[in-house]
């Protein structure tokens, strides 16, 4: 699944799109230029149980790490997937 990022301004998204179809998006709000708060995460019914919330979770960290940037997941689903994935939690904002 390949995961792309737009952003405009402070506001922004991962999403996974097929054949013009936005079937998952997390959206996000830039708090300066070092901290990202993940606000919403939807996947479309016929992607779920497939691990696509989860990659954008990691497409988020990837890019995070990437950035030098921390994260705050505030969506309920992004809060679940940081709090079973330890390996994400290099990245929380604490």
């Amino acid at each position: 699944m390949n995961i792309s990022i737009e952003q405009s301004g402070h506001k922004g998204s991962f999403y996974y799109e097929e054949n013009g179809d936005r079937l998952a998006e997390m959206t996000f709000t830039m708090a300066g230029d070092r901290h990202m708060i993940i606000d919403h995460t939807d996947v479309a019914d016929a992607l779920r149980g497939k691990g696509a919330g989860k990659q954008l979770v990691q497409a988020a960290v990837e890019h995070a790490r990437a950035k030098q940037i921390t994260i705050t997941p505030l969506c309920p689903f992004a809060r679940s997937v940081f709090n079973k994935v330890t390996e994400f939690q290099d990245v929380l904002n604490h």
